[in-house]
């Protein structure tokens, strides 16, 4: 069968960013009027973040009882620490491998610059690495924002 447009489910993301870009630019062509409704947006950006940053700070214990619950189900405790340590042991290799390694050369090869001395992100690039998988870009945003302008002097208006 072909599938048909109208058949495939979600959310409508394109016109959704196309809507929020067409608004920005009525909103600043209105001038002083739209003034307004930008300081209110800007307000609601800021208050989401705030909201985001008391849910992180919780995240880690509603995770600690659902690892724990699955580490109480489990039967062969070796298992489970042999596999989990394997995971770790991969996953390290590749944030350190694409951190350290992949990232800088494609910032070298853009800039024709030194990636190293840039400011440190460790804090954003560690809350990514416990957050839940679903989340995890959703939940460093603030901190990452924070990281960007404050370590690496970028303007509030680009991050």
């Amino acid at each position: 069968q072909i599938p048909v447009g109208t058949e495939i489910e979600g959310m409508n993301i394109l016109g959704l960013v196309l809507f929020a870009l067409v608004l920005g630019v009525a909103l600043k062509k209105l001038g002083q009027e739209g003034e307004d409704l930008i300081r209110f947006f800007n307000s609601f950006n800021e208050a989401t973040m705030v909201l985001v940053t008391w849910i992180m700070w919780y995240v880690p214990i509603g995770i600690m009882f659902l690892v724990g619950s699955k580490i109480v189900e489990m039967e062969d405790i070796v298992l489970l620490v042999t596999s989990l340590g394997k995971y770790i042991f991969a996953s390290i290799l590749g944030h350190v491998i694409h951190g350290g390694i992949i990232l800088p050369l494609i910032y070298f090869a853009a800039t024709r610059q030194n990636p190293y001395p840039m400011g440190h992100s460790e804090h954003p690039d560690a809350l990514c690495f416990i957050s839940p998988r679903s989340v995890s870009s959703s939940a460093t945003l603030p901190s990452m924002i924070k990281c960007v302008e404050e370590n690496n002097r970028v303007d509030k208006r680009i991050s």
